[in-house]
């Protein structure tokens, strides 16, 4: 079984469309330590049939770089059996749109307030219902297992997150449980595990056991600094208010994936333009590296 990451930045891609900081630039300007990047998501399973996670705005160009995703059994195909989403997020839903041509109703997981966000806020759920349609199942938050019919192997588990809603969500201003989750895939047949959350703000007990216990930990990786988007003028909040843990200082990212045994394999996902480990030859790259921590690109693949 693989987890095959078809974009690894985050919201706005890299570089992003209107910014010219100097990670962005330096892409722009062909930098050979500064690789493109769209937004995140990634897909598990294979090898033919695979469940997508999250449907980022970039989905089709992700979709054309991975022909693994296209099996060609037929005159039109898909090798994505379901899709589930951590949340309601714009970043993580657009790409719902790109796949209105399926012939019959797109399988999709959603915890219940992201199936609300997406369909009153941001209703995408209700404009695919006038094309293929959407065959809906809500995620369990209370730690049962499941399956994807079509994804041999693969069983889950999905972990409520401390984060809030998206900005259209009917109840932003009070956050419930399922806003944003966490999952652990399993492979049925290995035993290995893997936990996913693109959307990380707090490590909670029960984040600190799915991540101590998985033989592959993908994390958020959005902020290198908790006063990122204040220090360089795009933004008043603070990484942790909308989410996302930094990667450095007391308490952050790198201080708890060095906590993790040696045997774990430990990468960034979610990358935003402003963070400097997007610089391969910068010294926050080369922390990250010391510490035993891949930053994820598009295209990689893990096997597990």
């Amino acid at each position: 079984m693989k987890l095959r990451v078809l974009g690894s930045a985050a919201g706005g891609g890299f570089p992003q469309w209107n910014c010219n900081c100097v990670q962005c630039t330096a892409v722009r300007a062909g930098s050979p330590n500064h690789r493109a990047r769209t937004q995140s998501s990634v897909a598990v399973g294979g090898p033919d049939d695979w469940l997508l996670v999250n449907a980022s705005p970039d989905m089709l160009t992700q979709l054309q770089r991975s022909p693994a995703l296209q099996p060609a059994r037929a005159v039109r195909d898909t090798g994505i059996a379901g899709v589930l989403l951590c949340d309601g997020q714009i970043d993580h839903s657009t790409g719902l749109y790109m796949l209105r041509e399926r012939g019959t109703p797109l399988p999709l997981w959603t915890t219940r307030p992201a199936h609300d966000d997406l369909s009153l806020g941001n209703p995408i759920l209700r404009v695919l219902s006038h094309y293929c349609g959407v065959a809906w199942n809500e995620l369990p938050l209370d730690g049962t297992a499941f399956t994807i019919p079509g994804v041999a192997d693969l069983r889950l588990t999905a972990l409520p997150l401390d984060s809030k809603p998206a900005p259209y969500s009917p109840h932003r201003e009070s956050p419930v449980p399922g806003d944003n989750i966490g999952l652990v895939f399993e492979n049925v047949a290995t035993g290995r595990r893997v936990f996913y959350a693109p959307g990380l703000g707090e490590i909670s007990p029960a984040v600190w056991e799915a991540m101590s216990t998985a033989d592959v930990v993908m994390v958020d990786g959005t902020f290198w600094t908790d006063d990122e988007m204040i220090r360089l003028g795009f933004s008043q909040k603070t990484g942790r208010s909308i989410g996302h843990l930094p990667q450095s200082g007391a308490g952050g990212m790198l201080e708890w994936l060095g906590r993790l045994p040696a045997t774990t394999r430990k990468l960034l996902i979610h990358i935003n333009n402003t963070n400097p480990i997007l610089d391969e030859a910068s010294p926050e790259r080369q922390a990250v590296e010391a510490a035993g921590v891949e930053v994820s690109f598009d295209g990689l693949e893990i096997s597990f």
